[in-house]
């Protein structure tokens, strides 16, 4: 018997998920010289990147298309709503014609890239463990889409593009009583879900990403309308030239 839960301990031991390191250094950072004016800037929103569903027994993510549709609408709302009572000038993404919103199409190609670019710098400059030589230097924040980015559609007519992406997978109940079964018999915690996202603002002249907010332990329900007002207060606190800040966090109970 003991062996049997021994053998179950090394099993369950591996649904914790992989993530970046938690212990971050910063998790925001706006490229020198960037200057937003309330106003005068135009930013475009881009349509956000959202991933939403549940988290297996065994770690695995598994869609859900009414909770991504539902988390996408509000957070679109939301995102519009505090940036405009900021005074930014909020230029919408360009349609996408219907057929033609594959893989190929350039405005899926930066919206797929965005979130890539993000990841890097989470892992090889936010964080103090993975920090890269070339970016230890004071001020040194020089991450890019590419200038190519110049040609997207309805680039011409803003000054920054607005990114975001948020994956949110809920422990399923299987993965909250694995949970709860690692703790009581092994003292070991794992993951009960994943709360990331990402918020960054390139320049559509040169492709630079001029700004980036991220955190792999992000908060909110965003399926939920309260959820997804704080999940956006936290993906654009100190978003440049505004008086945004992350929302206080909830008094423990």
């Amino acid at each position: 018997m003991k062996r049997m839960m021994v053998a179950a301990g090394l099993a369950l031991a591996t649904l914790a998920v992989p993530a970046l390191p938690v212990a971050a250094q910063e998790v925001a950072r706006v490229r020198d010289g960037v200057t937003i004016t309330p106003g005068q800037t135009r930013i475009m929103i881009m349509q956000p990147n959202i991933k939403v569903g549940s988290m297996s027994t065994g770690g695995l993510f598994e869609p859900n298309a009414e909770w991504t549709a539902t988390a996408r609408k509000l957070i679109d709302a939301q995102v519009r709503q505090q940036l405009a009572g900021q005074g930014i000038t909020l230029v919408a993404q360009p349609e996408i014609a219907a057929g033609s919103d594959g893989p190929q199409n350039p405005v899926q190609q930066y919206r797929a890239l965005f979130p890539v670019v993000a990841k890097a710098v989470m892992e090889f400059q936010f964080f103090l463990g993975n920090r890269l030589p070339t970016k230890k230097r004071p001020g040194v924040f020089d991450y890019t889409l590419g200038s190519g980015i110049a040609s997207m559609p309805g680039a011409q007519d803003a000054d920054y593009a607005l990114f975001m992406f948020t994956e949110d997978a809920y422990g399923s109940a299987g993965r909250k009583a694995a949970q709860l079964l690692m703790a009581g018999l092994f003292g070991v915690a794992i993951a009960p879900g994943v709360h990331v996202g990402y918020a960054g603002l390139v320049d559509l002249k040169t492709g630079d990403l001029v700004w980036l907010n991220a955190d792999p332990e992000m908060g909110g329900d965003v399926r939920e309308t309260d959820g997804a007002v704080k999940r956006v207060g936290q993906l654009l606190a100190n978003f440049p030239g505004t008086k945004l800040t992350a929302p206080a966090p909830a008094p423990k109970k």
